[in-house]
């Protein structure tokens, strides 16, 4: 495993993005500021427009996205919304295209996507990131990669334009280790965000103002920026979405699943999808996942 530094590259990238959700809207003016000839595609047409502002240029079409592109990013919300888009531009593919995978989907779906990668001769490099929606306006994730050396002098000044960091992991995206390490530390993050929550309605429920549990905390050996910012939302009753209720469910259903592939229990990832769903079906799905905070009512 290797971390490599950002190093800007003068030689202009093309690329296309697919998906411009919480996530890919954020990545997309940094690739534009780094000087990236840059496409987007968003099946909600409306929601990538916004983006033109940055210099991006907006596509009706995922094929007309990747027509023209070096690289095609994926950042769509799951495994097989991410192989549809894929098929639909098919023709549209050109061989030595490079393909970097970067949504969060299952790690039994990586194969299958390097599969299809394959049959349109694409380079596929497996790029997940760890972080959430200011990380990603800040150019600050952490990208988890995997794929072929002879891809990355090309992604170099795309990574560096979305990441403060690579971490290398394989040499084939096949492989799925990024897809596999983003899934652990997605959990961690996830399971912090659930005790957080816990911690904060048990103060309400005792009678305290949960702000006192922020002083108790803060400062001390377990705080950290992390836990400032989702506690500040929950006493704010701000859930801005940085990282929604609804996509935490679906990721503690990825995790859960790898979890069971390689016989290992992961009881709090488990516990915390019971929580998201209620936070669901109590009408939070949209909001930052720290309103898994309402979870622990029995009305909010």
């Amino acid at each position: 495993m290797e971390c490599t530094v950002k190093k800007r590259s003068p030689k202009m990238t093309t690329v296309a993005l697919l998906g411009t959700g919480i996530m890919g809207a954020a990545m997309a003016p940094n690739l534009a500021r780094a000087g990236i000839d840059l496409t987007v595609w968003n099946r909600t047409r409306s929601r990538a427009e916004p983006l033109a502002a940055h210099g991006a240029s907006i596509s009706d079409t995922p094929a007309e996205a990747v027509a023209d592109a070096d690289v095609i990013i994926t950042m769509l919300t799951e495994g097989e919304a991410v192989r549809a888009a894929m098929e639909a531009v098919g023709p549209a593919l050109r061989p030595g295209q490079v393909w970097a995978q970067m949504s969060t989907v299952a790690a039994e779906a990586v194969a299958p996507l390097a599969k299809l990668a394959d049959e349109h001769g694409l380079i596929f490099v497996d790029a997940p990131v760890q972080g959430t929606r200011q990380p990603a306006e800040q150019g600050a994730l952490v990208i988890l990669a995997a794929g072929p050396e002879a891809a990355r002098p090309q992604l170099a000044p795309v990574f560096d334009a979305v990441g403060k960091k690579t971490v290398w992991l394989d040499e084939d995206g096949a492989s799925g280790a990024g897809t596999r390490l983003k899934l652990a530390a997605v959990a961690y993050g996830i399971s912090l965000t659930s005790i957080l929550a816990e911690s904060l309605a048990l103060t309400k429920a005792l009678g305290l103002d949960p702000a006192l549990f922020g002083e108790v905390i803060t400062g001390g050996p377990l705080d950290s920026p992390y836990l400032q910012a989702k506690l500040g939302a929950v006493l704010a009753d701000d859930f801005t979405p940085s990282f929604t209720v609804r996509n935490a469910e679906k990721d503690t259903r990825l995790i859960t699943e790898a979890a069971a592939s390689a016989n290992v229990r992961l009881d709090m990832a488990e516990a915390a999808r019971d929580r998201f769903r209620r936070a669901i079906a109590q009408g939070h799905g949209d909001l930052d996942m720290a309103a898994t905070y309402y979870a622990s009512f029995a009305a909010s």
